[in-house]
């Protein structure tokens, strides 16, 4: 009989089986000694090259699997650790861990496999304590291309590193989220709520954080809402604290601005920029942050920074103004400090326009991609996405499309956790940058593209068809898989609470 085996010990193992197509994978692979490869595993059990990717991923890091290069491959198997932990009794291969038991055992022929409640039906785990304060909620919000993302990992990582189970939630109009990809490569569990901002879309809101919470317990919720929306603290921080505020106690709100595109906004500089109706969200964002975060300050010397910090203390003086270098990791210290102590005070919703706030998103031209990529032989990521980027940002400058964000990655096929490349544009007289590159060339995949620019949008998918038609060739050859544009709706709220 096993003994009994402490929450700490389990709770890895509980996480990464509470999953039916995990426990699948285990079962799998349990009952083919030599492993199999990725693709391999996901035709099997008719799971998407991602999704078996994630999981093995989550198995990977609980330490149920390992994973072995083979060539450009990449072999998967059972942990030898873990192999060991199995108990074999009477041909059934078991993980006992006391307070419940994993059968892994392959069913007779004719037998339909187990379901899910079939598979936890006798995985109580009594032992485990409730959690003894509520989660803490973050959000992290800002214009287009302010770097949210960039923060939110460097954010997640802090925590994750002082020892907190952190979940991520990510937001947009639209679906195929460039960020949910690139937080995913990097670990950290993430939900995402697409087809509107998360005022618009409150109880998803909310169901996105309890699915996270049966995955991975979260201590730490961060949340980071489309970029073109404003006015979250009436209709989402608001509603949390009343509805749930005995689960979730509210970080004071975060709001980031790119340095070059807020000083020209701010008159400091000049330079192209949005029409008026798209200015008034990206202000009322600011005027309801209670930090304002000037981003990427490595881009500005002393003096340029020390007067946008000027300004916005001016305009916006009930937030407190920070600057940082998520990238760099300078300047974040006091950042982190507001986030893990601090509570967001209450006070007086702003006053918003909602017509006009309709009338500026309405401006802006959503466009999002899948490009399916296909060569005869390896090749570098980083240079096809530039080369992609480069045409698009040529073809925005032509027909005067002010860019607010392109966001492109590049997820090989084959590839094992879901490691991507990550390419970035913000502004019209900005060059495309690499945020996150492979480190081994790719003989094919799929690239996700992110696209929004005040422009129409029908406009917008000539430009991508022609970029892709432009960079393809003979010996890599780009097909274009999904298309979806369109304009945001008027946003609705779920609740506005002043």
């Amino acid at each position: 009989m096993a003994s009994a085996t402490s929450s700490a010990d389990c709770l890895p193992f509980l996480r990464a089986l509470s999953d039916e197509s995990r426990w699948e994978i285990v079962r799998l692979l349990v009952a083919t000694p030599d492993g199999l490869n990725l693709g391999d595993l996901a035709e099997r059990l008719r799971l998407s090259l991602y999704n078996a990717s994630r999981h093995v991923r989550v198995l990977h890091e609980a330490g149920i699997v390992s994973v072995e290069r083979e060539g450009r491959f990449k072999r998967i198997g059972i942990a030898p650790a873990f192999r060991r932990r199995i108990r074999s009794q009477a041909g059934s291969d078991a993980l006992d861990l006391g307070c419940c038991r994993f059968d892994f055992s392959t069913p007779a022929a004719g037998t339909a496999s187990r379901t899910k409640k079939q598979l936890l039906q006798h995985a109580t785990i009594p032992t485990l304590a409730t959690m003894s304060s509520p989660a803490r909620y973050i959000m992290i919000g800002g214009f287009l291309g302010a770097g949210k993302t960039t923060a939110v990992a460097a954010v997640a990582r802090h925590l994750a590193d002082a020892g907190k189970r952190v979940g991520l939630i990510t937001n947009d109009q639209g679906r195929e989220l460039v960020d949910t990809q690139m937080l995913r490569s990097r670990g950290f569990a993430t939900e995402e709520i697409a087809g509107g901002c998360f005022c618009c879309k409150f109880n998803s809101l909310v169901d996105a954080a309890s699915r996270l919470d049966l995955d991975a317990a979260p201590e730490v919720f961060i949340a980071e809402p489309v970029g073109s929306c404003t006015d979250l603290v009436a209709t989402v921080t608001y509603p949390l604290r009343r509805i749930y505020g005995d689960r979730f106690s509210i970080a004071p709100l975060s709001v980031l601005v790119d340095p070059m595109r807020a000083r020209r906004i701010l008159g400091l500089e000049e330079g192209r920029n949005f029409s008026d109706k798209v200015l008034y969200i990206y202000r009322k964002q600011l005027e309801e942050a209670d930090v304002i975060l000037i981003s990427k300050r490595d881009l500005l010397d002393e003096a340029g920074e020390a007067e946008l910090r000027e300004a916005l203390e001016r305009e916006f003086p009930k937030a407190r103004v920070l600057a940082i270098s998520a990238r760099k990791g300078e300047g974040l210290e006091a950042w982190f400090e507001i986030l893990e102590s601090e509570t967001q005070t209450l006070g007086a919703a702003m006053e918003v326009d909602y017509d006009t706030y309709a009338e500026g998103e309405a401006l802006l031209g959503w466009l999002n991609a899948t490009i399916e990529v296909k060569a005869t032989d390896e090749f570098d990521s980083a240079p096809l996405l530039q080369a992609l980027a480069r045409e698009i940002h040529a073809r925005l400058v032509a027909e005067g499309a002010e860019v607010a964000h392109l966001k492109m990655t590049l997820s090989p096929d084959q590839a094992f956790a879901g490691e991507v490349a990550v390419i970035n544009l913000v502004r019209n007289d900005f060059a495309p940058e690499m945020g996150q590159e492979l480190d081994e060339p790719v003989e094919g995949g799929q690239i996700i593209l992110n696209l929004r620019a005040e422009g129409d949008p029908e406009g917008l998918e000539a430009i991508v068809r022609e970029a892709i038609a432009a960079v393809s060739t003979a010996d890599c050859q780009l097909s274009l898989d999904h298309l979806e544009r369109f304009r945001p709706g008027r946003p609705v709220p779920t609740h506005r609470d002043a």
